[in-house]
């Protein structure tokens, strides 16, 4: 059983259905990402599982019972919209949302330094948050979801406003955070982050859940049987009637790339005996497995 269940979540804003009938399942000491399209309902799923929005219909549970109050204040949220006070100084405005998720000033204080020096921030303490770039006051923001080290927490868009070095400090963080026991809700649209960082994905679109499941499992399940080989020798790849078709093959000075699609029922051991036997010399051969990107995209656009 997950830390998080979602059982069957519906939710109405007047006639918009922003939710229909909605299951996840997300498991402890995991990445999840929540994935789909602008408007596909993500944001409202989060909002439900933080109790700032209650659902029309069904039920979030919290470690195996129904959540309440008192666990989202142990969880750490990062909102797409950030919310921090421009005139406060930056130190003071992050001891007082520290201190909001349970924490004494003391330890709020000792900890905030530890990830300020992390950060390589802590000349900002005494700046007023107005000061800040985007990017700055995103690394805050980022600082004060994590600093009381909840079990749960749920980053939307966390790479949003950083340039590629600051967008990896956050990566690095976000899989240490994984490996000392949290479970991380993840949404996002950068695809090549659910690749590196997710073990399993929800993509919600059009208000319905169109498929959950491990990341590696969904891109083996849309994979299309293509292997792509690269060889050498005097002969040219031929196909081989039932076992496999050539795509393509491309020459360059005697060193071919070639993509071949497996038939029904032909294993990948039985597609390179048949392959060896043209005494071809066979230098690289691996299945070719589509990227994240490719199935949001595919998803997305035939539910469109």
């Amino acid at each position: 059983m997950g830390i998080i269940q979602c059982k069957e979540i519906s939710k109405s804003f007047g006639e918009k259905v922003a939710l229909d009938k909605v299951s996840v399942d997300i498991p402890k000491g995991k990445i999840f990402g929540l994935l789909g399209p602008n408007g596909a309902g993500k944001t409202t799923l989060i909002r439900i599982i933080n109790r700032i929005t209650i659902p029309n219909g069904g039920e979030v549970f919290f470690d195996g019972r129904p959540i309440t109050q008192e666990d989202v204040e142990k969880i750490g949220y990062l909102p797409e919209e950030r919310g921090l006070y421009r005139k406060m100084e930056v130190g003071d405005q992050a001891l007082y949302l520290a201190q909001l998720k349970g924490m004494s000033r003391n330890d709020a204080m000792a900890e905030l330094k530890k990830w300020f020096v992390k950060f390589g921030i802590q000349d900002w303490w005494k700046k007023k948050v107005e000061e800040l770039s985007k990017g700055m006051a995103q690394k805050v923001q980022f600082i004060t979801t994590v600093v009381h080290k909840p079990s749960l927490m749920i980053l939307d868009e966390p790479f949003s406003g950083f340039d590629p070095v600051n967008a990896e400090i956050i990566r690095k963080e976000i899989l240490r955070l994984k490996d000392e026991g949290a479970t991380i809700i993840l949404s996002t649209h950068n695809m090549e982050s659910v690749e590196e960082l997710c073990d399993n994905i929800a993509l919600i679109n059009k208000s319905h859940l169109v498929i959950t499941g491990g990341v590696d499992e969904i891109r083996h399940k849309y994979g299309n049987n293509n292997i792509e080989l690269i060889y050498t020798g005097e002969n040219v790849l031929s196909p081989v009637e039932g076992t496999f078709s050539v795509l393509s093959d491309e020459d360059n000075a005697g060193r071919h790339t070639a993509v071949v699609s497996l038939e029904d029922g032909c294993s990948t051991n039985a597609a390179l005996a048949a392959i060896l036997s043209q005494q071809l010399q066979v230098n690289s051969f691996r299945e070719l497995i589509p990227r994240m990107n490719d199935i949001f995209i595919k998803l997305v656009t035939e539910g469109a």
